[in-house]
């Protein structure tokens, strides 16, 4: 398959190009500055260009089996956040011609209908005092997607660890359930290759802890 990765060069991004290499599939990474990214593969394209760009985005897109959004700010920030929103929006544009294009983003517990389930010191502490600006911006995100006509699944990973990949860890669908708990970079992106491979969840919104 051929699937782009935006976010490629580090944390879960990284984890599903070296994922997918490894699974024999084409991939594309779309970087500000490709020089970050410094795995090397004759299946490896390395894009330049940005999220937050249209055009960008659109040319990244074309002729891709899969799309896997991974972007993250790269520190805690209390001014507002519009990066997730407005690089779904650019992604949900380019998949207007390509509805069958499977798309995979990532957000987190705390996102969506799993707020207040994360347990005390996350709901209550981490959370609000933190993280408030990225999460309301991770809202617009879940509510753009949602509302669109892609053929798209949201994951909702725990705290994130560098662990290994162990394959072994839970999947929770109901939005009601405690979704505290930990899991590694690596087996979040062990679930979202398998997705793509073999969908059987999209259209829901995941949340994956150990």
């Amino acid at each position: 398959m051929k699937i782009l990765v935006i976010g490629a060069s580090r944390g879960i991004g990284l984890e599903v190009v070296k994922l997918a290499l490894a699974r024999g599939h084409d991939v594309t990474g779309l970087l500000r500055d490709p020089t970050k990214l410094s795995l090397e593969d004759e299946r490896l394209r390395k894009l330049r260009g940005d999220a937050l760009d249209s055009e960008d985005v659109a040319r990244a897109v074309a002729g891709q089996d899969a799309v896997c959004s991974c972007v993250g700010v790269a520190s805690l920030t209390r001014q507002p956040v519009s990066l997730f929103s407005r690089g779904a929006a650019n992604l949900l544009a380019a998949l207007e011609s390509a509805p069958r294009t499977r798309l995979v983003v990532v957000t987190g517990v705390g996102a969506g209908d799993s707020r207040g389930h994360g347990g005390f010191f996350y709901d209550r502490i981490f959370q609000p005092l933190l993280l408030k600006p990225i999460y309301e911006d991770k809202d617009r995100e879940e509510a753009l997607i949602k509302a669109s006509n892609a053929n798209w699944l949201i994951v909702r990973p725990g705290l994130l660890t560098n662990g290994p990949r162990t394959g072994e860890y839970r999947v929770i669908t109901d939005a009601e359930a405690s979704v505290a708990g930990r899991i590694s970079r690596a087996d979040v992106a062990d679930f979202i290759l398998n997705e793509i491979e073999r969908p059987s969840r999209f259209r829901q919104t995941p949340a994956l802890i150990y």
